[in-house]
């Protein structure tokens, strides 16, 4: 048993963060209540975002709040913190925090001191110094920016739809995303499949009048499901007229024309940024090993190298893959690897309060599935290539057992269900991005920001 007051402070609300918490909740509950030990998880966000379902909430077959975990429900023995850490000194076990009090106290970051350390920040989108990629580009990482892309994509149907100008509106049915990885295909492919579908209901905008277009800066995209499913992903795509640049990078995107390397150029409204990610800024502010990417060294047993009561795992963090062949082989940084390790994690913290052996971590990579649209998908599971229906099922069936908590395990299965007996929804409420505009239209002032909010 754990004899004295411990503090355990995790660092990000996401795959890692929730379920190294949901572990700790469970393998530590009669210390957690008698006060033994406290949990706190600090997270710019009150929920977790699922996010192999963004593309789905993007088409509209999920709801934006069923594609999130609200952490305060499910972490109802943990102490959640909204806010972000700044930097941490873990040498004299101390982080310091911004939260949304910080700004309106006036006091400054506050710090908090811990005992135990979970750092799982995550990663955050890479960009580079491409000329009008900052004013343009949309991402893809947040639930925010999938339901904000659903809403402009419609928009741009909208003004296409009324205006008399050809230049406006050929800019306007034209889609352009960056980046071959899972988010920039699957994004892609099911608002192709959502666009297309809603214009059976606009009475000058049909389907062939749209552009869709896939830069990839490498020979072939999607490498998780392997080489042939990636070039049977291209061929599929191109079926559907939508235009696959291999080999190509955006090198501008500077007065909504995207301006490609192979020398291609498309007035455009929409540059959608899916091209990596990077390790969150906080891993550079603390005091614990990096490696040359930026990302924690850590050990098989998931504990920052060189260093005591420090831990990682998911995106932040470097872990060497004891299953591979090869030696010095990492573990991929996908959500497969981070949820587990997550529950290894979560088990090595408790090994660890009551002095007993650490576990290490590994496990076998079965592969991948990614979804194509509505009833089309991919799929290299334990060796065997998939494709089609067959492998758009296994993509719905994986991640409705991956999503957390049976509340939303539920929820998504009726939405799929209602899904599928009524038609899509094709509104769009890009008005909620700014509330407040026809108030103060009303009231004899000018709105902060277009209200349409386009891109």
């Amino acid at each position: 048993m754990v004899k004295e007051r411990v503090r355990i402070l995790i660092v990000g609300g996401g795959y890692v963060g929730l379920y190294t918490a949901l572990r700790l909740q469970r393998r530590l509950k009669k210390e957690l209540k008698s006060g033994a030990i406290e949990i706190v998880v600090v997270s710019p966000d009150p929920y977790m975002t699922y996010q192999p379902f963004l593309p789905e909430a993007a088409a509209g077959s999920i709801s934006p709040r069923h594609v999130v975990v609200p952490l305060r429900r499910v972490l109802d023995l943990c102490k959640v913190v909204i806010g972000e850490a700044t930097a941490i000194d873990h040498a004299k076990r101390t982080a310091t925090l911004t939260t949304l009090a910080t700004e309106e106290e006036g006091a400054g970051a506050e710090q908090i001191t811990y005992d135990e350390l979970v750092l799982a920040p995550g990663s955050i989108a890479r960009t580079l110094p491409i000329p009008g990629l900052a004013e343009h580009g949309i991402g893809f990482k947040t639930v925010e920016e999938a339901i904000g892309l659903r809403n402009h994509v419609i928009e741009q149907m909208d003004i296409a739809s009324s205006t008399r100008d050809p230049a406006i509106r050929d800019a306007a049915l034209t889609f352009v995303f960056v980046g071959g990885g899972y988010a920039g295909v699957e994004a892609l492919a099911e608002l192709e499949d959502m666009a297309r579908y809603a214009a059976r209901y606009y009475h000058n905008v049909k389907p062939e009048d749209m552009k869709w277009v896939l830069v990839e800066a490498a020979g072939r995209i999607l490498p998780e499901v392997g080489e042939e499913m990636g070039r049977y992903t291209v061929t599929e795509l191109r079926r559907r007229n939508i235009d696959v640049r291999l080999e190509t990078r955006l090198e501008s995107c500077a007065d909504r024309v995207a301006v490609l390397s192979d020398g291609a150029r498309f007035p455009t409204r929409t540059v959608v940024w899916t091209a990596g990610v990077k390790p969150h800024p906080v891993l550079a502010a603390t005091d614990l090993r990096l490696n040359e990417r930026g990302r924690l060294k850590c050990t098989a047993e998931l504990t920052v190298e060189g260093t005591e009561h420090a831990w990682s795992a998911g995106d932040a963090a470097a872990i060497p893959d004891v299953t591979a062949d090869e030696p010095g082989k990492e573990c991929a940084p996908n959500a497969q690897h981070a949820v587990r390790q997550a529950k290894a994690l979560g088990d090595n913290i408790v090994h660890s309060l009551r002095g007993e052996p650490l576990e290490t971590y590994g496990h076998k990579y079965a592969g991948s599935v990614a979804s194509l649209g509505l009833h089309k998908g991919v799929a290299h599971v334990y060796g065997r290539k998939v494709k089609g229906y067959p492998a758009w099922f296994m993509h719905r069936v994986y991640h409705l057992s991956r999503v957390p908590t049976f509340n939303r395990k539920a929820r998504v299965l009726a939405e799929w269900t209602l899904s599928g007996l009524f038609k899509r929804e094709i509104v769009s409420l890009g008005s909620l991005e700014h509330p407040r505009a026809e108030f103060e239209l009303a009231a004899g002032g000018k709105p902060s920001q277009d209200p349409k909010g386009s891109s």
